[in-house]
Order: structure tokens, then C-alpha cells, then sequence
């Protein structure tokens, strides 16, 4: 009867014993959880009670990755630490991937390598631990990972240490729960501060290009990525052109422009969709996959940038890990596509109001030049009908406007000289030569960019002077040729009109004393700051003009 009683009390202490022990476990896990300030210190500190709990001799922590298809080794105590972050095991390896897979611990006494689900590790040298005992990571009904303790000899593990093992498992797994929501909202904090600093400097007076840098710099910041960029359609040719990132590698930034449709932002861009792929590196649709290995570059999301009727551009974030884009991110990215939308609507429309004001400028202008142009007419009367008055006027405003024509086709600032005289030539030999006839015209030489207001003047006088030729030179001829020179050389513009016609010298004097010889040499001193000489040389006449370039 006292010896029943004596075992009783035995039993009783263990149990005690091992009560204590597993609420000397949570006070130190609590206090572990609750002093860490990041996972990794929190994973070490309650790898090293539980293997002073559970009495054994080394303990492992592993992790799922963020695709949840390999466990990495977090944490490890003794010589093992310098493995961390560095050992890998697949779903169902060994008996640590049995565990995470099946959800289920295991607890092998003795000769835990002639475990069926056993597969030696080379950094770890399992083969010198006999005994294992392994339980799974959970929070929320969702695996997270496995932790293991091991010993050198044999060790019995009852029900109790599994259920030690498995309390820490379950802190364990909660505090990791807990630090990673911790880490998702103060991500959603920073992606919000993130858009309203976008979104102020939308409206703020800075260039597009400055927009798109600020906005890739803080998406980059906030959400972690290694590389952000956003490229924009460019409407004539129909490629992405990079327009900000803040990769500072120049071999990332000389890639060439993509075609929509092609590689994986081309697809985001003419599918309006966003797209994701887990490892670039091996997708048989990303273009620079040495690239990416050089730079350290594994998943991407390209989120189109989408304006009012289709996508405009691509927004691409690059990690340096294999990572899973959620919805929530996803979601966000598409948030900063839309600021970055809205800023280059923003851009657009400063642009138009500029274009609208700068043309404003020019046709007042070039509408007080007409006016100066008709007074010059009326002033200088001639025995011209009113018709021949009228088409002279006409083929004057002609040659203004085909400045403008050209303007809106190309550039805002400047036009092409050859351009200019081609035009020019082709509107007079076809207002002027008779039916039938066989001039030949031609244009010659350099080019030049000349800004509006010295291609105008160029037009007028190049308008003159071949219609002169046309006039004077041919007279009812219904065969010649007109060229037109161009040299471009010294900060200089020479420009000549040559033609086979009558030469200057048997033209009646009278006849260069026109208001259009008159507008000539005006435009070329007044406006241009130039000269005109007229000559004549081998049977040919020669009007030249001689301008300086404008700064």
C-alpha cells in the first residue's frame, strides 16, 4: 500500500514537474516574442529553449518560402548557425518535408536514419544524431514550417515533450503570424504615404520624367522591390520606352525598347492586364534572361499603366528572390499604375495648354504678317488684274501655312529647310506651269532646323524667288529647271535658287524692282539678318541668300 502511494506521488511530481517545465517554457517564449524586434532573433532565441526544454541537443527551425514549395533552414543552434538561410528541403524530403506536408509530428527514439522518410543532409550531418522529434509550424490552419530537436544517443520523447515541442511550435508560429501582419500593415502604411506624396507632386508644376523617378524610387522603397521601372508607349513606332528606374546598372538601362505584344510588359501593355511570372530567368517569353542573372533579378509583375481608351505604359517591379505577387499587392502596384496614369495625363495636358498658347503666339504673328504683306500689295499697285493680286497673296499665306503643316507634323520648335523648300516648290511649279509642260525642280544639299520664325521668313522669300523664275525666267517656256541649294556649314545658311531660264542681265530693270524682289530683301536683312544677291553665271541666274543660324 505505501509503495502504490509512493508511486502515485511520483507520478504526480513528473506531472508537476513537467507542468512547470512547459510554463517556464511560455514565460520564456513570451518573453522572447515579446522582446524581439525581428523574426530572425525571434526564431533563434526559442530554438535554443527548446532544446534546453526538451533536454536535447541541437534544434532546427525551418520556414516555408513565399512559393511554399521548399522549407528553408531560419534558425539553428550550435556550429549549425552558419547554415542558416542556406539549407533547402522540399515538400515531402526527409522527414522534416514529411512533417510540413502531412502536418503530423514524428518522433523516432533511436536510429532516425533508417527512418524510411530520412534523407541525409550534407551541411547538418543528421547521420550523428540518433533520435529525432519533429512537429509542425502552424497559425491559422496554415503551415508555416517545421521545427526539430535531436539528440547524439538514444531518447524517448513522450507524449509530454511532443506536447512541450508543439505548445513552442504553436507560440512560435503565432509570433511569426503576428510579426508578419505587423510587417503587412506597416507596409500598407507606407504604400499609402507612398501615393499621397505621389499624387502631391502630380499637381505640383515638375516634369513628367520627375513624376515617374519619385514614383519608382518610393514603390522601390516601401514594397522592397530590387528593380522598379515604368516605360511608356511611344504611338509612332509602338515600343516601350524606359522613362524612369532606378536600377543603377547601365547594362539594365541600354536594353533596347520592346514591341507591344512582345516579351512580358509588352503582353501586360496590349492585354491590359497584369501579369506575373515567378522566375524570369527561366520564362521562355522574357527577352534578357543573362540580364536578369547578372543582375540579380527573379520574379516580376508588369502592371499596365492604363489611360483613358488603352494602356499608355508598363509599370515592372523586380524582386531578387522567387516571390508570389498577392492580390493585395497586386492591387496596390495597380494603384501606383494609376498615379503614374495620372501623371502623365497631367503632362499631356500642360503640354496642349503650352501648344495651345505657343500657337496662339505664332498665328498672331504670322496673321499680322499677312496683314503687313496685303497693305504692301495694295501700296504697290501694278498692272496685275485682281486676279493675279489675289493669287499672289494666296501662294504668300500658302507658304506661311506650310510651315505650320510641317510644325504639326514633326516638331514644335523647328523645321526642316529642305522640307520647307520642297513644299514651297512643289505648290508654285504646280500653280504656275502650264499644262504640258516639262520643268524639272529639285533640291539639293545640307539641311537645316530652323526655328519658326526664321522658317517663315524662308518660306516667303523661297516663294518669291521661285515664282519669279517661274515668271521671268521662263516666261510662256514650257521646258527648264529650277534648284534649289542648300549649305549649312561655318553657323552659316546659304540657300540658293538656280535657274536655266533668261539670266538676270536680259530681264527689264523694272521688273526686279517688284514688290516680291521687295519682300525678299527685307525678310533677308529685317528678319533674318542676312543678305540676297542676285546674279547671273554660265547661262544661269542665281539668287542667293546668306543668313547667319539661329542660337
Amino acid at each position: 500500500m505505501a509503495e502504490s502511494q509512493e508511486a502515485t506521488i511520483a507520478q504526480l511530481k513528473a506531472q508537476i514537474a513537467d507542468q512547470e517545465a512547459e510554463i517556464e517554457a511560455l514565460r520564456r517564449i513570451s518573453e522572447a516574442t515579446g522582446s524581439a524586434l525581428a523574426t530572425p532573433q525571434i526564431l533563434q532565441s526559442i530554438a535554443e529553449i527548446a532544446m534546453r526544454i526538451t533536454d536535447t541537443e541541437v534544434c532546427h527551425v525551418f520556414l516555408f518560402n513565399e512559393t511554399k514549395d521548399e522549407l528553408v533552414l531560419r534558425a539553428a543552434t550550435g556550429d549549425d548557425q552558419v547554415f542558416v538561410d542556406n539549407v533547402r528541403l522540399k515538400v515531402g524530403e526527409g522527414i522534416t518535408g514529411w512533417v510540413a506536408e502531412k502536418r503530423q509530428h514524428v518522433a523516432v527514439p533511436d536510429q532516425a536514419n533508417t527512418d524510411p522518410r530520412f534523407k541525409e543532409n550534407p551541411y547538418l550531418q543528421e547521420q550523428n544524431y540518433r533520435s529525432m522529434l519533429s512537429v509542425p509550424l502552424e497559425a491559422k490552419g496554415e503551415a508555416i514550417g517545421v521545427i526539430n530537436v535531436r539528440t547524439r544517443e538514444p531518447h524517448e520523447y513522450s507524449m509530454n515533450h511532443v506536447r512541450l515541442l508543439s505548445g513552442i511550435a504553436n507560440h512560435l508560429a503565432g509570433a511569426i503570424d503576428h510579426l508578419r501582419q505587423m510587417r503587412r500593415l506597416r507596409q500598407q502604411a507606407m504604400q499609402i504615404v507612398t501615393l499621397s506624396e505621389v499624387s502631391r507632386s502630380i499637381t505640383s508644376q515638375v516634369y513628367l520624367e520627375e513624376i515617374l523617378q519619385l514614383l519608382v524610387n518610393m514603390t522601390a522603397q516601401t514594397m522592397g522591390y530590387k528593380v522598379v521601372n515604368v516605360r511608356i508607349v511611344d504611338e509612332e513606332s509602338r515600343e516601350l520606352i524606359l522613362k524612369a528606374t532606378q536600377a543603377v546598372s547601365p547594362e539594365y538601362r541600354a536594353k533596347p525598347p520592346g514591341k507591344l505584344g512582345e516579351s512580358i510588359a509588352g503582353q501586360a501593355v496590349a492585354e491590359n492586364r497584369a501579369i506575373t511570372v515567378l522566375d524570369v530567368r527561366e520564362h521562355p517569353e522574357y527577352r534578357f534572361p543573362e540580364i536578369a542573372r547578372r543582375e540579380g533579378l527573379v520574379s516580376v509583375a508588369c502592371v499596365p499603366i492604363r489611360g483613358r481608351e488603352s494602356a499608355v505604359g508598363v509599370l515592372s517591379c523586380y524582386t531578387e528572390r522567387p516571390h508570389v505577387f498577392g492580390e493585395d499587392e497586386i492591387a496596390t502596384l495597380e494603384a501606383v499604375a494609376n498615379q503614374a496614369a495620372l501623371a502623365i495625363e497631367h503632362a499631356k495636358l500642360m503640354m496642349r495648354s503650352a501648344i495651345l498658347q505657343e500657337m496662339h503666339h505664332r498665328v498672331k504673328n504670322n496673321l499680322q504678317q499677312i496683314a503687313s504683306l496685303l497693305r504692301l500689295q495694295l501700296g504697290s499697285m501694278s498692272a496685275k488684274n485682281a486676279e493675279e493680286v489675289i493669287n499672289d497673296c494666296l501662294r504668300r499665306i500658302l507658304a506661311i501655312a506650310s510651315v505650320h503643316e510641317l510644325l504639326s507634323r514633326e516638331d514644335l520648335d523647328t523645321v526642316s529647310a529642305r522640307k520647307v523648300a520642297s513644299s514651297i516648290l512643289y505648290n508654285v511649279h504646280q500653280a504656275l506651269a502650264s499644262e504640258g509642260s516639262q520643268f524639272k525642280t529639285s533640291v539639293v544639299g545640307d539641311d537645316a532646323l530652323l526655328p519658326t520664325q526664321q522658317a517663315t521668313a524662308v518660306a516667303l522669300i523661297l516663294n518669291e524667288l521661285i515664282q519669279n523664275a517661274m515668271e521671268h525666267g521662263f516666261g510662256d517656256a514650257s521646258t527648264g529647271s529650277i534648284e534649289v541649294a542648300i549649305k549649312n556649314s561655318g553657323g552659316r545658311i546659304v540657300i540658293d535658287v538656280v535657274n536655266d531660264g533668261r539670266e538676270v542681265g536680259q530681264v527689264d530693270p523694272t521688273e526686279l524692282k517688284t514688290l516680291g524682289l521687295r519682300i525678299v530683301d527685307n525678310l533677308a536683312r529685317g528678319t533674318l539678318g542676312g543678305r540676297f544677291l542676285l546674279t547671273a553665271e554660265n547661262g544661269k541666274t542665281r539668287a542667293s541668300l546668306d543668313f547667319p543660324k539661329s542660337a
